[in-house]
């Protein structure tokens, strides 16, 4: 085995996972796994640049990383940052931070690479499973941006777009600084149409009605998976691998818009970084389902973070 750790840093969080690694067997045995929300794409659609609060804040994030890699002795780590840092124009300035820290180059991702890496890591253990019907579609909805990757064994067609549950709440969502709660009508059919323009332009690449199985990642569908489940606190053991079907998102979506920030608080599986923005988040993914067809979504907890680790063998 092959001690590992991965980063990846997105446009609202920023997740570690250190783990032992066989590529023989497709095991990976997890360490440790953690995630902190830094925003760091806070007003990078509107300004173009990273934040000084934000990077401050990713740094810190980076620093407590360090400690934890330095004591499980990885021997490889590898760090890929998405969309915030692809759009902005100061990157440099965070890239030289993380090279400070970690002592490793942060590499800026494609979307196109990014899409790989959560593909590997939602579907490494589904390879093979004979109750999922292939080719899958894994849909990895982060804070700038939405990636799409159809394949079966492999990838057979990828595409990232900038639909993202923090980037579509800054665009429609916040006026004079506050975001609306709830959304009125008409910015909620704004996003509407964001997104039903981003699903256009993805496929025209990628062949999202073939699929015949749907997987969902990250923060926004594992939210929208707890809330289903009714569970009292975030139990990463029962979302993972959950299936929620449609009707169930389309109610969680619906009730996400038509709450404020205190009924969406109050909910026992909200992390307080995504009182905001899950909103947006779950609408992308209805959105998703019903420009498919699919009649269900199969939650994974395994996702770009575990693909980043696999690449490392």
């Amino acid at each position: 085995m092959t001690r590992v750790a991965a980063v990846d840093c997105g446009t609202n969080s920023i997740r570690l996972l250190v783990a032992d690694c066989d590529p023989e067997t497709g095991h990976l045995v997890e360490l440790d796994r953690r995630m902190t929300i830094v925003r760091l794409g806070q007003g990078v659609d509107r300004t173009g640049r990273l934040a000084p609060e934000a990077l401050e804040r990713t740094f810190a994030a980076c620093r407590e990383y360090a400690g934890v890699i330095k004591e499980l002795g990885a021997e490889r780590i590898r760090f890929a940052a998405t969309s915030a840092s692809r759009d902005a124009e100061n990157r440099d300035e965070f890239t030289a931070g993380v090279r400070d820290i970690l002592g490793v180059e942060p590499e800026v991702v494609s979307g196109e690479q990014e899409a790989e890496f959560s593909f590997t890591g939602a579907t490494r253990e589904l390879v093979g499973a004979d109750h999922l019907d292939k080719p899958y579609l894994v849909v990895d909805i982060g804070g700038g941006s939405t990636e799409f990757v159809v394949g079966d064994d492999h990838v057979r067609a990828a595409r990232s777009v900038d639909v993202g549950c923090v980037r579509m709440t800054e665009r429609h969502l916040v006026v004079d600084g506050a975001v609306t709660d709830p959304p009125t009508a008409a910015q909620t059919a704004a996003m509407r149409a964001d997104i039903e323009a981003a699903l256009d332009l993805a496929e025209q690449t990628v062949p999202l009605r073939e699929a015949r199985t749907l997987v969902g990642l990250a923060g926004s569908v594992t939210t929208v998976a707890g809330i289903a489940l009714g569970l009292p606190a975030y139990d990463s053991a029962r979302i993972h691998h959950s299936r929620i079907p449609y009707e169930q998102v389309r109610e969680i979506s619906e009730r996400m818009l038509a709450s404020t920030h205190a009924e969406r608080a109050a909910i026992p599986v909200m992390h307080e970084g995504r009182v905001d923005v899950i909103a947006a988040g779950a609408l992308v993914l209805l959105a998703v389902m019903e420009r498919t067809g699919a009649t269900e979504v199969v939650v994974s907890e395994h996702d770009i973070l575990d693909g980043i680790a696999w690449s490392l063998t």
